[in-house]
């Protein structure tokens, strides 16, 4: 498995802590940054994870920024992307079984470091359920 990850200033810390819990399991991490705690806009890294995933660079991402909701929004623009803004473990798990979610969104102000990581877990674990989900899916993409 292949991920990239990306985050504005102020999920910067949070991002860190997702990298080396995907290495630790062996992941491959694409970290396309941000590099310092300087403010920058959340739009411009959102894209560069976006771009991966259309690229078939990675097959899935993680964005994080202070809520999450902007990586959400700005994410959600792109075209094949379904970004899933997740603050438990059952969203996590339902976004990529019943969305079909290829990226997964966390705010570092609203959910600790101990549940995000939970949160990536169950992202990652969760599979597709195909079905009528499909279906709904697809009318997203139309």
């Amino acid at each position: 498995m292949n991920i990239a990850l990306g985050s504005d200033h102020a999920g910067r810390q949070l991002r860190l802590l997702v990298a080396d819990h995907l290495k630790s399991k062996g992941i491959v991490v694409q970290d396309l940054g941000v590099d310092s705690d300087e403010s920058v806009d959340y739009p411009v890294y959102a894209r560069k994870v976006c771009k991966a995933l259309q690229g078939g660079q990675v097959s899935l991402g993680v964005l994080v920024c202070g809520s999450g909701q902007g990586m959400a929004m700005s994410a959600n623009k792109q075209k094949g992307i379904r970004a899933a803004l997740c603050t438990n473990v059952e969203l996590a798990k339902l976004a990529k079984e019943h969305n079909d979610a290829n990226i997964l969104c966390l705010g570092e102000r609203i959910v600790d470091q101990e549940m995000a990581l939970r949160i990536v877990d169950a992202f990652l674990e969760s599979e597709f359920l195909g079905g009528r989900h499909a279906q709904r899916v697809e009318l997203i993409e139309s």
